[in-house]
């Protein structure tokens, strides 16, 4: 399984949708066929369009709040005396997350679409705050749908989205997360497509959803290349680009840019969530051995029992408790040309701990995960290593957690 040079990784797909031939592609019922052939058809269509383009430029600087800090962690590299520790700060965007990024892009094509509504999924409530914040931006009726277990841990995010005038929708399905959530909106898609838009928040699902979040992310390391220039005249030779992996935005936003370089001098590592120290559960299909199968209209490695039947996650950071992930990543995988490890609760905990006593920065627990295998690798690695983390997310819809966990915020 070969990557192509200089071809996005969003296009290195078959005729029929399957990156490397076997992850992708598109299963879904007959009656969301049309839909989804006419959104990309028009999405083909308005990626090439300058003035479409014009147009993301301008809310990305003006809106979402383009470009997002580069910064030295020098106190955290200072404490574990190894390599030196950047960090991507993207929860600066607007919202505070990377998905404001993606919800953006889908306003605009629903509004290209000529449709007056939209409906997305959550998990950790950002992808769905987002959404909100868009649709009330650019004038569209919008409509959540998040798992009940979601709605209660991540209070803060339906506030907002509630603020925004969305409606969520509370799914008591299964385990009442991120995967539940995704199930219903597509149910709901299906009898609504005439009118409605649906943005799905991460890089899953059929092919056209994973290719429209994979091009309105890549914004972030647009901006990280230059930014690494700048900084040092050059990319260095030794980075290493740590994102945390749930549905896997983020980290293909994170990466994109980079993939064509060899892995000797930019690796990328994609952290999962290992769920609870000892418990069974997580959310690490990539990292801890999945077997491939479908969920939400794609083929990729999922948790699942010996049966089939998708497996119940588990996962402190509700962004990152899905239990399948980006079937780009599973190619990257199976490439070679990412590594994926995961860090549990416990350990993204500790992470949040150092990374907010030595620094002013407030990592979500997605990336907290991402910030544990940065500061477990770097005091083995010499000092003109660059280890880069995508901090992606704000810890302020955690806080409750924070303070149950923690006792403090």
């Amino acid at each position: 399984m070969r990557l192509k040079k200089n071809i996005p990784l969003i296009d290195q797909h078959d005729k029929n949708g399957f990156w490397g031939g076997k992850f992708g592609g598109s299963f879904i019922p007959e009656t969301l066929k049309k839909p989804v052939e006419d959104l990309t058809k028009e999405f083909q269509k308005l990626r090439k369009n300058k003035n479409f383009i014009k147009k993301k430029d301008f809310y990305f600087k003006n809106y979402v709040g383009s470009p997002t800090s580069f910064i030295k962690l020098e106190n955290l590299s200072n404490h574990l005396d190894g390599a030196q520790i950047w960090a991507k700060v993207v929860s600066e965007a607007n919202g505070g997350a990377h998905k404001i990024y993606n919800a953006t892009v889908h306003a605009l094509i629903c509004k290209a679409m000529g449709k007056k509504y939209i409906v997305g999924d959550t998990g950790a409530g950002y992808a769905g705050k987002m959404l909100s914040m868009a649709a009330k931006k650019f004038g569209l009726k919008c409509k959540i749908f998040m798992g009940a277990k979601d709605i209660i841990r991540q209070k803060p995010n339906c506030d907002a989205m509630k603020k925004n005038g969305a409606e969520i929708v509370p799914v008591y399905t299964g385990s009442q997360t991120l995967v539940d959530a995704v199930s219903e909106c597509m149910r709901y898609w299906v009898s609504n497509c005439d009118t409605t838009h649906m943005a799905v928040g991460s890089t899953v699902g059929p092919n056209i959803f994973v290719k429209i979040c994979g091009w309105s992310t890549s914004q972030i390391s647009r901006e990280l290349k230059i930014q690494l220039k700048n900084e040092f005249n050059n990319i260095p030779k030794k980075i290493k680009l740590i994102n945390c992996v749930g549905g896997g935005s983020s980290a293909y936003g994170f990466w994109s840019e980079f993939i064509d370089y060899d892995k000797r001098q930019v690796e990328l590592i994609g952290v999962e969530a290992g769920g609870p120290k000892n418990s069974k559960l997580h959310a690490a299909p990539l990292s801890r051995g999945a077997k491939l199968g479908i969920l939400h209209g794609a083929a990729a490695y999922c948790c699942q029992d010996n049966e089939g039947q998708i497996k119940e996650t588990e996962s402190i950071s509700a962004g990152l408790d899905y239990p399948s992930v980006s079937p780009i990543h599973c190619f990257l995988k199976d490439a070679k040309r990412a590594r994926y490890t995961f860090a549990t609760d416990e350990e993204a905990l500790n992470a949040y701990k150092l990374v907010t006593k030595f620094e002013k920065l407030n990592p979500s627990l997605e990336p907290s995960h991402a910030f544990a295998e940065a500061i477990k690798i770097a005091p083995k690695l010499s000092k003109d290593t660059i280890i880069i983390v995508n901090s992606c997310g704000d810890a302020k819809k955690d806080r409750d957690i924070l303070k149950k966990r923690l006792g403090k915020y």
